[in-house]
């Protein structure tokens, strides 16, 4: 199948999707999130990437609303370095705080959760500097490459797939960081990227 058909068409929906592998996917996933504490499907995730060890954490709510930690996955690919994406075809993934604009059943990559990559912010930082063409089409998707998406493998892809189509994709946050600042002082720059 061509990727142009892919991109517009494709074969599968999302709920066909979800018949494929949702069974699976949820009994991979609801003992982490009985051992969490937290109802599966939750009302809403968050997603924490940390580009630098290559790290994505779910975290969902428990029924008193605290964030709990439910999985760490490793991030298979991502290309680039740490530092924000400035313009297409960098190869860059980006860093910032994304929402999920759309589930993609027929990826060239499995399936893959699109981000809203450029956001305000990033739209705002390169109007400011005189920036056009920032890029798009920034994913976290299934097998093992990248060209500025999160790759996360096939299985993982499913998990996440299936949890956005549960939770809502309105209910799902992804915050791409350089780096985990919880663990690392925050060095002062001494140039700012933007």
């Amino acid at each position: 199948m061509d990727y142009v058909k892919l991109k517009t068409g494709g074969k599968y929906s999302v709920a066909q999707r979800l018949e494929q592998f949702g069974t699976a996917a949820a009994s991979r996933l609801a003992p982490h999130f009985q051992q969490a504490g937290v109802a599966f499907p939750p009302p809403a995730i968050t997603l924490l990437a940390f580009k630098d060890s290559k790290r994505l954490e779910l975290y969902a709510r428990d029924p008193q609303g605290t964030w709990q930690q439910v999985r760490t996955y490793p991030i298979q690919a991502a290309s680039g370095v740490l530092g924000p994406k400035r313009r297409e075809g960098d190869r860059q993934v980006p860093e910032g705080i994304y929402a999920i604009e759309s589930l993609n059943p027929n990826s060239l990559f499995h399936v893959s959760l699109r981000l809203n990559y450029p956001n305000a912010f990033d739209q705002q930082m390169g109007l400011a500097d005189g920036r056009e063409a920032l890029g798009s089409d920034i994913m976290i998707h299934g097998k093992a490459k990248s060209i500025g998406c999160l790759a996360m493998g096939d299985e993982v892809a499913e998990e996440l797939f299936a949890l956005a189509a549960w939770v809502g994709k309105e209910n799902m946050r992804v915050a791409i960081a350089p780096t985990d600042f919880r663990h690392k002082p925050c060095a002062q720059p001494t140039s700012l990227p933007w």
